[in-house]
């Protein structure tokens, strides 16, 4: 990471803070080793994202999906734990951080992907829905390719559904919840797809930062001005969580 993305610094991270985080294009991490100490609010000069039709899946992926079997929420704080597991690389996902994120996952904000071989977990990927925006934020894997299969499998959820099925929802990020504090449904008065310059980009997949791995899988990057169109075309529409909250 670089401390040039880094937006602002917090004591504490709340649910509310962090969906309206996300909203306004950043995301939290930690900024002391491994993720402690305060909380850093980031937003990456270039921003890694997936766009429609740019996943790459190569014969070999291919063939190692054939070997797996997908879930989604099946088993979301193994997930989690194993993207935070302390003994990888660059680990950042503390107990608070971990805490933070179970709570989304019970409001219906935060998503996992599992991938598994027999009964066994090999490999996943977990973040928040909203709109039709996902905010991507770890994967894991201990089985080759088991980590670019869970998001080759998120992203043939989002294409599965009819783009011209999708009812636009309201993007204020003042309220991005119901009274029970669940993610809220379409608004039948909100803008419509045809207001957005991006209408056609039905979601969006951010990944934070691109790395090697994921250039691989398509992942590209975005200045901060794109972005942020891209994102508040994404807030407009509910695919996502429509397709992860079934």
């Amino acid at each position: 990471m670089d401390l040039e993305d880094l937006r602002a610094v917090s004591y504490t991270a709340t649910q509310p803070q962090v969906l309206l985080s996300y909203r306004a294009g950043l995301f939290p991490m930690g900024v002391g080793d491994g993720g402690t100490g305060r909380m850093g609010w980031w937003a990456p000069r270039r921003r890694g994202v997936l766009l429609p039709g740019d996943l790459r899946v190569t014969k070999s992926l291919r063939k190692s999906m054939k070997h797996f079997t997908f879930s989604t929420d099946r088993a979301f704080e193994h997930v989690i734990r194993a993207c935070g597991d302390p003994s990888r690389s660059g680990s950042w996902i503390t107990e608070e951080i971990i805490a933070l994120y179970l709570g989304l996952h019970s409001d219906g904000w935060a998503h996992s992907v599992e991938v598994w071989a027999d009964d066994e977990l090999v490999g996943g990927l977990y973040g928040v829905a909203i709109g039709s925006f996902f905010a991507g934020e770890s994967m894991f894997h201990t089985r080759r390719d088991a980590s670019k299969a869970a998001l080759a499998h998120l992203v043939s959820l989002f294409d599965s559904v009819d783009v011209g099925s999708v009812a636009p929802t309201s993007a204020s990020p003042d309220d991005p919840t119901d009274a029970d504090g669940h993610p809220a449904g379409p608004a039948n008065d909100g803008p419509t797809s045809a207001d957005s310059p991006l209408a056609d980009e039905p979601w969006l997949i951010d990944t934070q930062w691109q790395t090697s791995h994921l250039e691989t899988l398509g992942v590209s990057e975005v200045g901060g001005l794109e972005y942020s169109a891209r994102l508040d075309s994404a807030l407009r529409g509910d695919l996502c969580q429509r397709i992860l909250n079934k």
